[in-house]
């Protein structure tokens, strides 16, 4: 009878009024405890507000059902296909879509409502997955900033490829703690590319010196986001690092000297086809022999070996007395210990080597003066 009634008053109520009472009539149908003939004939009244010319009565019914699993599955995927400031208010919140809809949503829809979509509070990696390769700009702002989203690999690699150049996306992406290294790489690597071009645009620097000095950063950073990868992260970063042509002699040589030997190991072992822990095994026990058969199976430089040896002697030393106390004295011994082998030496790429070594070394002096100065000004 009251909900007769309530059909009769709104055919001639205002609308501020229709959509108060259609507020009002959700929230009962959510929490009211009626009848199941009672909650069939409001849930029909709901069903009929869906045709209300006002979008008010329609936003009131999406601001009341929006976040429940009781609200009629057939009224919220209506108030879906409504237009964006009513669309949106379901589709960030309702937990009746399953991922297949909201795949197919993002799919077809643009701008508020991949943002909508973007912003739930629990996003899995199959639609994260759907923002990332069709989502506009500021829809996969909102799903990197979204802490409850699943982002896979894939999505954070397509996202980098898409939106590499825009530095908001840089920072968002850099800003996730769980971006993956090969990605974080990929990031850092175009970062330097667009650098170098612009030093070589603006003629502050000649073409071959900009192209050391982008490379030579390129790879201090690819050493840095290798030492905070996890061990089972290393062969993707790796993987990464061999296809794009960024596994050098001279980053895995200045990896070892930074004292990155997993990443020495996971290299070496990707390289030669070995397994890595024969590969372990061979560099941290010492077996030159070994280890030099595995070295020339990778295809690096033959001459660079007795490099290696030296740097990973000094290595085993170190960690044979408990490991280095001082990170940067201990690379700069680590330097030393490479220069040393090859001071008589004048093949080109191995004068190349020990150049970039000599740099390497610079480099860590400047960085233990800043940790020193840091340290003095704390204390």
């Amino acid at each position: 009878m009251i909900v007769r009634e309530f059909l009769i008053w709104i055919e001639t109520a205002p609308a501020p009024r229709r959509a108060e009472a259609a507020h009002a009539l959700a929230r009962a149908y959510l929490y009211a405890d009626v009848d199941d003939e009672t909650r069939s004939a409001m849930e029909a009244a709901l069903t009929l507000l869906l045709d209300d010319t006002s979008s008010d009565v329609r936003l009131a019914l999406a601001d009341s059902l929006g976040s429940s699993d009781k609200a009629p599955r057939h009224v919220i995927v209506t108030l879906a296909a409504d237009q964006a400031d009513v669309a949106e208010l379901v589709l960030s919140r309702s937990p009746l879509f399953i991922d297949a809809e909201l795949v197919d949503i993002a799919a077809a829809v643009a701008g508020r409502l991949q943002i909508a979509i973007a912003k739930r509070p629990v996003l899995s990696n199959a639609v994260a997955a759907a923002i990332a390769e069709v989502g506009d700009r500021e829809a996969c702002l909102t799903l990197l900033a979204n802490p409850g989203a699943a982002i896979a690999r894939i999505s954070f690699r397509r996202m980098a490829e898409r939106f590499g150049e825009d530095f908001e996306v840089r920072d968002a992406l850099l800003g996730r703690k769980d971006l993956p290294a090969d990605v974080h790489q990929r990031i850092i690597r175009a970062v330097g590319d667009q650098l170098g071009a612009l030093i070589v645009r603006k003629a502050w620097v000649q073409e071959p010196r900009a192209k050391v000095v982008t490379r030579e950063a390129c790879d201090r950073a690819t050493v840095a986001i290798a030492a905070e990868t996890e061990t089972e992260e290393l062969s993707a970063l790796v993987e990464h690092l061999r296809v794009t042509g960024q596994l050098t002699t001279a980053l895995l040589l200045r990896a070892v000297c930074a004292g990155n030997v997993a990443f020495f190991e996971t290299a070496l072992a990707s390289l030669s086809g070995a397994p890595q822990h024969r590969i372990s095994s061979l560099v941290r026990a010492g077996r030159v022999s070994g280890l030099r058969a595995a070295y020339a199976k990778a295809g690096l430089p033959p001459l660079a070996f007795d490099a290696f040896a030296a740097a990973l002697d000094t290595w085993r030393k170190a960690a044979g007395e408990g490991g280095p106390t001082d990170k940067y004295r201990f690379t700069m011994q680590m330097v030393d210990a490479v220069i040393a082998r090859y001071a008589d030496i004048t093949d080109g790429e191995m004068n190349d080597l020990t150049t970039m070594l000599r740099r390497f070394a610079a480099d860590q002096a400047r960085e233990a003066a800043r940790d020193f100065a840091k340290a003095a000004v704390a204390a």
